[in-house]
């Protein structure tokens, strides 16, 4: 670079960085969290003149006081064509609207004073998500309206806005998802049977000088040891000559930066520009090791701070694997359907209480050894995945859309508009295509439509530099690459026949194959053994209960089992390796009577596990697992029995040690054992034939399998089958 060009870009840095427009640097942020006044009606506008609630946001209509009556009454689609399927209701009850609500409202209006600071170029409000559509009053203006449900609605307030004073934010969202089109995703979901709304996520208005940063996407490139930066500027003012200037911190120190970068952006004029910035030796991001950077974006009057992960993630058709970092690697783990969460009598304020969530995203999974979370059917709030990055969690981040299949319900469809789906995904690509944590981008959940994959996801997937994989539920893939989700609920024809169509047993004669082949595979979904939280069966497993333990068995017998059955099936489809990833069906959802599905916890409050279920599935989900391929109910005394166990790592090292397996009576003395020494490669598996001879006396015992690695930094882990010794 010429020298005089030298001269003039540092020159232009020192100064125009140093000062703005309006005298200050960088962006003010004000967060509007807290207590709202809220209001409901009928009228779409104007806004009310009287507000005599009071709510929190982020939180739910629902914890308003004085409360609403009936805030939560709303017959959706899915609801009523699952009702007609049941024989609930009439064929002439449905309906081709949205739904239909049960209460004198339409809409909630939320309301909230603020101090503006000194004059700034720009005021831009975002309403990080909230349900059923948002829009904007500032001063008694309507400046906008943003028809997405799950996704951040911007506003720029700038024209309106009272500066250096108070100023009066009105913001108004449907009261049921039927207050927008039904062509927009606005949730669907065929078990929900509340539909509460809120402002659920973060709201904060922002004050900088131009150019502003729109936004600012980060991709790793591992291989490289650097970073591709995107970052999206707006000139509001006139035609003018900024730089950028980009630095990357780890803690506090500086560990990369781009060359300042000069350009000119017109009048109203949006840029888009890409930069690249060298990390010495960077720190990968891993759940084990979830090391974050801070990137600090900054122009004359705006700045940004990004924090992001170095982490590449990548599936593979030819091999059927997951990479991570470019070396193997399994999930473990299990569901999250908060937005079924919400309609929960317990929920109240927990989803946005930091202790809880941290507990819930945090403690627990490294407890139960997860690795991964999949969140079902509906983005969650920004500060879980920010959790997510910091705790080390791998997320299958699912968009809200169940529709279905055709062959479920001829009489039922959705029509989405196209270009409308299109901006929401790529809304909710850019709110979170930093979070390292986020490795899958999944389009919808068990659904055949072929919208999808023929245009949605090719219209939007070239958004993300850092190329995750898209999963897209039961549609052909998008890409050779991309994986698939499997649903083998085996006990499902049990269940609804109320005849016994599928034994433990079973699993001895099957090979771990889930259906589709010639890719990366995911079970992130089974059992269909849900208990309400009391120990009660679900609508969908009060057939199942009664052919498995007789009908008078007890809460705790029915924990147990349930325990003991998921566990089983844990290890089975480990054991196989023919799946990228083991994903348990479900860790946290709602639970009342009448529920379809539930989840394991006897306290959601204080995040109590089912003891059994803690206890059981924690050693099936060990990266050690261990499982006996015998479920047969009885063994014959004084025979000698040859038996199977198959052993994987999932440890990126080699794993040697010992398996013990022996038959013990339950809680107590050993009555026969063996062992037999193993090695494993990494992120393989090895099969052990070892002989018992069958104790003499009857009785009811446990055959128990204990592998015991040689490492003392690895803990045993423990498999478990119930047996009857009888003559």
């Amino acid at each position: 670079m010429n020298r005089s060009v030298v001269i003039w870009l540092l020159a232009f840095y020192l100064v125009f960085n140093v000062v703005s427009a309006s005298g200050k640097t960088g962006r003010e942020i004000v967060s509007l969290n807290g207590i709202w006044e809220v209001e409901d009606s009928i009228a779409k506008e104007p806004p009310p003149e009287v507000f005599k609630h009071k709510a929190p946001v982020p939180g739910l209509a629902n914890l308003s006081k004085p409360a609403f009556k009936d805030v939560d009454l709303f017959d959706s689609m899915e609801l009523i064509a699952n009702r007609v399927r049941q024989g609930k209701l009439p064929e002439s009850a449905r309906i081709q609207t949205a739904g239909i609500p049960r209460q004198d409202r339409d809409y909630f209006w939320y309301k909230k004073v603020f101090n503006a600071p000194d004059k700034r170029d720009v005021a831009i409000l975002r309403v990080n998500k909230a349900q059923f559509g948002t829009a904007v009053w500032l001063n008694g203006e309507k400046i906008g309206e943003h028809a997405g449900c799950f996704t951040a609605g911007y506003f720029n307030l700038t024209k309106t806005i009272h500066w250096d004073a108070k100023n009066e934010l009105v913001v108004r969202i449907g009261a049921h998802p039927a207050v927008l089109p039904d062509t927009y995703p606005a949730g669907t979901d065929f078990e929900k049977l509340k539909w509460t709304p809120g402002i659920y996520d973060d709201v904060s208005v922002y004050f900088a000088d131009n150019p502003v940063i729109e936004w600012v996407q980060v991709a790793p490139r591992i291989a490289n040891s650097d970073i591709v930066i995107q970052t999206k500027l707006k000139n509001y003012g006139k035609t003018d000559r900024f730089i950028v200037s980009q630095m990357v911190y780890d803690g506090d120190k500086v560990v990369g930066r781009a060359p300042e970068l000069a350009i000119t952006i017109g009048e109203n004029e949006e840029k888009t520009i890409l930069q690249t910035v060298r990390l010495n030796e960077p720190k990968l991001w891993t759940p084990e090791t979830p090391h974050l950077y801070r990137l600090s974006t900054k122009t004359v009057g705006d700045s940004l701070s990004t924090r992001f992960g170095m982490r590449e993630f990548r599936s593979d058709a030819k091999t059927g694997r997951f990479y991570l970092n470019g070396k193997v690697y399994y999930l473990r783990g299990s569901n999250i359907t908060l937005h079924r969460f919400f309609e929960d009598p317990l929920c109240g304020d927990l989803p946005w209480n930091e202790q809880w969530v941290r507990k819930l995203l945090s403690d627990i999974p490294k407890q139960m050894n997860w690795n991964s979370f999949r969140f079902c059917i509906g983005p969650v709030p920004d500060k879980w995945l920010a959790i997510a990055d910091e705790t080390g969690l791998l997320i299958q981040n699912e968009f809200f859309v169940w529709t279905g299949a055709p062959n479920w319900d001829k009489n039922y469809s959705r029509k989405y508009d196209v270009q409308e789906m299109i901006n929401q995904y790529g809304e909710w690509m850019r709110d979170n295509w930093n979070h390292p944590s986020v490795a899958i981008w999944d389009a919808n959940n068990e659904t055949l439509e072929p919208l999808f994959g023929e245009k949605i996801i090719p219209a939007v997937r070239g958004l993300d530099l850092s190329k995750r994989p898209w999963e897209n539920s039961y549609n052909p893939t998008v890409h050779p690459d991309d994986p698939v989700e499997e649903h083998p609920y085996l006990f499902y024809s049990t269940a609804m026949s109320g005849q016994v169509k599928f034994k433990m047993s079973d699993l001895e004669k099957m090979d771990g194959n889930t259906g589709r082949a010639n890719c990366a595979k995911l079970i992130n979904e089974y059992g269909w053994l849900w208990l309400n939280r009391d120990g009660t069966p679900t609508s969908l497993t009060e057939k199942l209960y009664p052919l498995l333990l007789g009908e008078n068995a007890t809460s705790k017998q029915r924990f147990e089992l349930d325990a003991y059955l998921l566990a089983g099936k844990t290890e089975y489809w480990r054991a196989h390796r023919k799946l990228a990833g083991v994903l348990h069906f479900v860790y946290l959802t709602c639970s009342y009577p009448g529920v379809y599905t539930s989840d394991h916890f006897i306290d959601v409050k204080n995040l109590k596990l089912n003891p059994y279920f803690k206890d059981y599935m924690s050693e099936a989900f060990k990266p050690l697992g261990v499982y006996i391929n015998f479920f047969q109910p009885t063994l014959k005394i004084g025979d000698t029995k040859e038996f199977t166990v198959y052993l994987v790592n999932d440890y990126d090292f080699p794993v040697d040690g010992k398996l013990n397996l022996s038959i013990e009576i339950r809680g107590g003395k050993t009555l026969c054992q063996t062992e037999q020494g193993f090695s494993i490669e990494p992120n393989g598996s090895t099969i052990l034939q070892l002989n018992l001879d069958v104790p003499n006396k009857p009785s009811y015992s446990i055959l128990k399998a204990v592998a015991k690695p040689s490492k003392t930094s690895i803990s045993p882990t423990i498999s478990r089958h119930w047996i009857k010794i009888e003559r």
